[in-house]
């Protein structure tokens, strides 16, 4: 099982007999983004095959080409306006963002704009016909069936979500909401629908619990029960797709599919945002996962597809706003996993396959100083950000050469996509199987600690510092050590 169904056609068809997908935001407000060539490798080393941009970047697309990565490009909110306004401006926009990659580039949706309605709401009377004007000129270049064209809503345009079935939209939208609607009905796309049960659940105070926001187990008196139509809900995801269901089928609506365009969970928050958790993330984004590829659907259309797109790739440091705005991916800029996804019996997902990946650590047995001059290099002319190994810094700890110069060396080897050469830095490294990421360093940066203070206590030589203080230094390389065995399961 991988990120992606096996379908017949290049696009989307959302309906009872498709399966569903799981696809992934990639966001660029890094100060380290990587370069297009590394994000597609990253995507192909996790088996990522269905992205969505948040513009429609040139080098992107053609670092995409040739690949089979399904791609929804998107019409940025400051481009609105002159599109909707204009026949000649939106076929323009399409000959200079899709006619010029297609075929090679797999582009299979355009998201016109992003939570228009609640965010750009003076664009929100040209939205339908930005829309209409790039169908048409899809249309027009034999593209119309093929590349599907919808926009993004916030689920707060849904008002009175639970129960489901009382759902609606946001009455004051309706001019724009029925006109969109039959645009998609007719033209045989979907709903894009941005659901976030973690901002539901942190402003429910409380009326909606944890286990509920995460897809956890529920005691069947903890469920929610539809008592109009009696469906039971154990999630808020099912619960806020079924209530986007229910508000289309009060305008007359009923057969038009839901993709949900952004879901995920922060991994980190500042005081205010306690659950915003490495392990709340985690649970969440597994979870969804899960979900999603069982092909469950919601409880008002079971076995329908809901696929997916999680929010998002990279940690998007540069983003304004609390913590958490710059902590819901799913990687750093150097494609280092933020946690490890638990998908035990979910197959093969993400960075959790360590089925045939490799990666660069510190030869066994490596002159110290040719060592200390790889990670030097490495930190410098070779780009790798080595912030996470600065003194109280997550991957600080074991402090070994071996152990820092092991997270360096494999950084970069997979930025430069695992190539032929990217892993001798002059015959001190070498490939293995074994994750040496800092949550999983193991017998290796705890005897190569050993080592260094054998090598650097001769007598006539000044105490290791590690040896004035034997017992805290030796505690501190334990308990890293029991950490990573707890992580990886196997301790």
């Amino acid at each position: 099982m991988t990120w992606f169904s096996n379908q017949k056609s290049s696009y989307c068809v959302v309906s009872s007999s498709a399966a569903a997908f799981i696809g992934v935001n990639i966001g660029t407000a890094l100060s380290n983004m990587p370069d297009p060539t590394q994000v597609v490798a990253l995507l192909k080393s996790q088996q990522i095959r269905n992205v969505r941009l948040f513009d429609a970047d040139r080098a992107m697309l053609l670092a995409l080409a040739n690949t089979g990565i399904h791609v929804t490009v998107s019409v940025p909110n400051d481009q609105l306006l002159g599109i909707g306004q204009s026949n000649t401006t939106a076929a323009n926009w399409v000959s200079r963002n899709i006619l010029a990659y297609v075929p090679a580039t797999n582009i299979t949706a355009i998201a016109v704009g992003s939570e228009v309605l609640t965010t750009l709401p003076n664009a929100a009377p040209v939205l339908v016909s930005a829309m209409s004007f790039i169908h048409s000129a899809l249309v027009a270049s034999s593209l119309g069936s093929r590349i599907k064209v919808s926009t993004p809503h916030s689920s707060s345009i849904i008002l009175d979500p639970f129960p489901p079935s009382q759902a609606f939209f946001n009455r004051s939208w309706e001019p724009v909401m029925v006109p969109l609607l039959k645009f998609l009905q007719s033209t045989d796309s979907y709903l894009m629908l941005n659901v976030y049960p973690y901002y539901d659940y942190m402003k429910a105070n409380g009326a909606i619990s944890l286990d509920y926001a995460l897809f956890r187990p529920l005691l069947p008196t903890k469920e929610a029960v539809d008592l109009n139509t009696l469906l039971h809900y154990i999630n808020v995801f099912d619960a806020v797709v079924d209530a986007a269901y229910f508000a289309t089928s009060n305008l007359n609506f009923t057969n038009i599919p839901v993709v949900v365009t952004e879901s995920g969970w922060p991994s980190k928050g500042d005081s205010s945002e306690p659950d915003a958790t490495t392990d709340n993330a985690n649970t969440y984004n597994s979870n969804l996962i899960r979900h999603i590829l069982n092909n469950t659907g919601t409880p008002k259309h079971p076995g329908i597809a809901v696929s997916t797109y999680i929010y998002e790739l990279y940690n998007e440091d540069l983003r304004p706003g609390p913590i958490s705005e710059t902590n819901w991916g799913l990687f750093d800029g150097n494609g280092v996993p933020v946690y490890i996804l638990r998908l035990t019996g979910s197959g093969t997902v993400l960075a959790n396959d360590t089925t045939n990946q490799t990666y660069c650590v510190a030869r066994e047995g490596a002159d110290r100083k040719m060592l200390q001059a790889a990670l030097d290099w490495a930190c410098g002319p070779g780009k790798v950000d080595c912030s996470p190994l600065l003194q109280g810094q997550p991957c600080y700890e074991p402090d070994t050469v071996a152990a820092h110069a092991s997270y360096a060396f494999d950084v970069y080897y997979h930025r430069m996509a695992m190539g032929e050469g990217t892993c001798n830095f002059n015959g001190v490294a070498t490939i293995t199987t074994t994750d040496p990421s800092c949550s999983v360093m193991l017998q290796v940066t705890v005897l190569a600690f050993f080592r260094e203070v054998l090598e650097e206590t001769a007598p006539s030589q000044t105490p290791h510092p590690s040896l004035r203080h034997p017992i805290p230094r030796f505690l501190v390389v334990i308990r890293a050590f029991c950490a990573a065995k707890i992580l990886t399961g196997t301790l």
